[in-house]
């Protein structure tokens, strides 16, 4: 698998798989088809793999940390930090907790984990507003001094917080929502990485599945997956947007590609230093998806998706989730 340069001399696998997934956060029934695809994913070239503390808590850092433990040479793993997790129990107390203190139990909890002894890429998973971001990373600095963290990352943060991290711990890599269908980062964020040299890793890329062109309006979602409270994913949504899957899967027809390859090699188009990380439980799914580093789409594309200026109806996340990014 090619590979990409994120920011500090990152260099991963030009696509990511991500370990999150969807359903109850502490039941992994077909924990071990993930461990099986993981190691899949590694004989395929694939070396950048993601997870966080935060999902289960605790129980998908265990699962990767068994699948990658043979190959822990071979690749990178990025976990995150930042949400209040009470390190004792598990519990995922609500709302956010980079205290340096805090920093410090979690990186211990992931490092046993993941059967490593260090994290090669340290995210913080939501910015903490009541902790000034020059201890989370001079904290994250220190824990790389000491040989636990390889490289530094962030998810969701505004460009004031970027800032402010990078001046104390250069960044490698900003993890956020970016896709055909969440350009919100390219006024401001997008400018700014590349500016810092700082990577991004955009998350949903295939818009939490509608980009697949497999969703439509009379998808049923389960009460326990965020996208049945999520207001993209309404029912109205869902028929205003089907325009932007009906665009790519047009242009997949000419490349001979599916929508999501589309999706993805869109995004793999935008900047060099963009690796997009995307989630599946299925070898099929994730055989489809690395199949969009072999899809070129040339500028004639690009600019008639532009031209079409498709706007997308509904919020990426419930209100709830919403408060807790761009700080």
């Amino acid at each position: 698998m090619i590979k990409r340069k994120l920011g500090q001399g990152l260099e991963v696998s030009a696509l990511s798989l991500g370990a999150m997934g969807y359903g109850k956060a502490r039941n992994l029934p077909d924990r071990n088809e993930m461990i099986r695809l993981i190691r899949t994913a590694v004989e395929r070239g694939m070396d950048f793999f993601d997870t966080a503390e935060v999902y289960g808590p605790w129980t998908n850092e265990e699962m990767v940390g068994d699948a990658l433990a043979p190959v822990r040479d071979k690749v990178k793993i990025a976990t995150k930090f930042g949400w209040d997790i009470d390190q004792e129990t598990g519990e995922h107390r609500g709302g956010v907790n980079s205290k340096p203190a805090q920093i410090r139990r979690s990186i211990e909890g992931s490092l046993r984990r993941l059967r490593t002894d260090h994290i090669d890429l340290y995210y913080q998973h939501r910015v903490d507003p009541d902790v000034p971001m020059e201890d989370v990373a001079g904290t994250v600095k220190d824990l790389i001094a000491e040989g636990k963290v390889r490289w530094f990352g962030m998810s969701e943060a505004s460009v004031g917080s970027i800032r402010r991290a990078h001046a104390v711990q250069p960044l490698a890599a900003l993890q956020s929502e970016y896709s055909l269908w969440t350009r919100e980062p390219e006024a401001e964020v997008i400018p700014t990485l590349e500016e810092l040299g700082v990577g991004l890793v955009p998350y949903s890329p295939l818009g939490k599945g509608f980009l697949t062109g497999t969703i439509d309006a009379s998808t049923v979602f389960d009460t326990s997956d965020i996208r049945a409270q999520t207001p993209r994913f309404s029912e109205e949504a869902r028929i205003a947007n089907q325009k932007l899957v009906d665009l790519i899967r047009k242009m997949g027809e000419k490349h001979r590609a599916t929508p999501a390859q589309v999706a993805l090699a869109w995004l793999l188009a935008q900047k060099p230093w963009i690796v997009p990380l995307f989630g599946t439980r299925k070898l099929q799914r994730f055989e489809e998806n690395i199949g969009a580093l072999n899809v070129t789409l040339d500028q004639a594309d690009l600019d008639e998706i532009e031209q079409a200026n498709i706007v997308v109806q509904g919020a990426r996340y419930p209100d709830a989730m919403l408060r807790f990014s761009g700080h």
